[in-house]
């Protein structure tokens, strides 16, 4: 099953860039999502803050993880 990643960020989140460059760096797809522009997205996932990390549409982290969590959460194994 191939994952659906997305991002919510906010412009001008910085702790959002540093994931989407975690995810660059571990080659993963995702797509962001800005949810000033979607504040539909807000009601689903009550996100409080920026970033969040849904995963199969399911918020599954909220802020920015720490790389191992990170591929734990994306079931990555480390190079």
């Amino acid at each position: 099953m191939k994952m659906k990643i997305q991002i919510l960020t906010m412009p001008g989140c910085g702790s959002c860039v540093r994931v989407e460059q975690m995810l660059d760096k571990l080659k993963v797809k995702y797509e962001i999502i800005d949810i000033i522009k979607n504040p539909k997205i807000l009601e689903k996932y009550h996100l409080l803050s920026a970033p969040g990390i849904v995963i199969n549409n399911k918020l599954e982290y909220t802020g920015v993880p720490s790389e191992a969590v990170l591929q734990k959460l994306l079931r990555v194994k480390k190079k």
